[in-house]
């Protein structure tokens, strides 16, 4: 099959890349933007196999998605390109307003038009699946649920709130023109390759650094955590056996606070990296708490039954064993780390260089 991937240099998008390419023989088709999440070199690793092609794009660029639809004749979009951080939602949500919402719907415009002209053959086995978050479902607060695929929408960020929107799209091209959708919603991500803001991969390397490891609040927010490895086996998947029109949460059963995560990765560098910076004696010394950011949830959980009840799917990392892979794959790839850190990927990327 040919498989159209948005968002495939971003950090959960190039490991589903990396999936498809090194463990199947699918071709794919790479569609990514290249904004400050989106880098190349997380797929150095299977650039140059023949089943792999990048098109730079912005997935609201309504010609050139066209294009790329009529030259490469998909059979599955996956469709993964997102802003994703909720600080920067916060800060500037008109970008998340474009992409989660309008380039959404130019995606799926664009594949109603071509799964309109397929043969009746193709259109049976045509899927659009649209990769969203827990978040839309809100903050479970201190109660003892977990979501559920029917569970209320309640998003509290800009990011969660568009994510929410186009959630509610794709479900509408579904039940509207009847294009074959799926949708599913995972909890957080964690592994190789994933941008530095984010919160495990900003602890270990702000450790290494002798920095603080600021903790929202009392980082007694509780998420669920899901090694990113895990997440791109369970998206083909359901990419390839879901059923048309239904939703799949996908979770790792690994509810955490941050506090505890940023502990376990203290922790692991403690074994792992015992050279600490000049005058630090522990690495938990370094965590320093601060104000809350406006709106955050207190706790997310999934119900990941339904996927493992229909498409036999688990987790194979605990999250200790999958933390301890993230945390050597970072001490082990600072190079990338520093690049990433410093904007050399981008210079370069752009032709300029200091």
């Amino acid at each position: 099959m040919k498989l159209v991937v948005t968002g495939g240099a971003g950090f959960i998008g190039s490991a589903v890349v990396r999936h498809l390419i090194k463990q199947t023989d699918h071709t794919v088709i790479n569609l990514d933007k290249l904004t400050y999440a989106g880098n190349k070199e997380s797929l150095n690793d299977v650039e140059h196999s023949t089943r792999y092609h990048f098109e730079q794009v912005d997935i609201c660029n309504i010609p050139e998605v066209q294009r790329v639809f009529g030259h490469y004749q998909p059979d599955i979009v996956m469709h993964l390109a997102a802003e994703t951080h909720v600080d920067r939602s916060i800060d500037s949500p008109a970008a998340f307003i474009q992409t989660n919402i309008v380039g959404t719907y130019v995606l799926l415009e664009t594949a109603r038009k071509y799964w309109e002209k397929l043969s009746p053959d193709k259109q049976c086995r045509f899927r659009f699946h649209h990769i969203s978050t827990d978040e839309v479902y809100g903050d479970l607060g201190d109660t003892p649920g977990v979501f559920t695929e029917n569970s209320p929408y309640a998003p509290s960020s800009p990011y969660s709130a568009s994510k929410a929107s186009s959630d509610h799209l794709v479900r509408a091209w579904f039940r509207t023109y009847g294009l074959p959708t799926v949708v599913t919603n995972c909890s957080n991500n964690y592994g190789p390759y994933q941008f530095p803001e984010k919160l495990i991969p900003l602890m270990i390397l702000n450790a290494l650094e002798g920095k603080p490891l600021p903790i929202y609040g009392r980082g007694d927010q509780t998420r669920d955590w899901l090694y990113v490895e895990d997440h791109a086996r369970a998206l083909f998947l359901v990419a390839t056996e879901g059923r048309a029109g239904e939703t799949y949460n996908i979770g790792g059963h690994a509810e955490k606070k941050n506090l505890e995560v940023v502990q376990a990765i203290c922790e692991l560098l403690e074994e792992l990296a015992p050279d600490k910076p000049m005058g630090i004696n522990h690495y938990h010394d370094l965590i320093v708490f601060v104000q809350d950011r406006p709106g955050h949830d207190r706790r997310y959980a999934i119900d990941a039954r339904k996927i493992q009840a229909e498409l036999g799917w688990v987790p194979e990392e605990t999250f200790e064993t999958g933390l301890r892979k993230t945390v050597k794959w970072y001490l082990n790839n600072l190079s990338w780390c520093q690049r990433v850190q410093d904007g050399t990927y981008q210079r370069e990327r752009l032709g300029v260089y200091r």
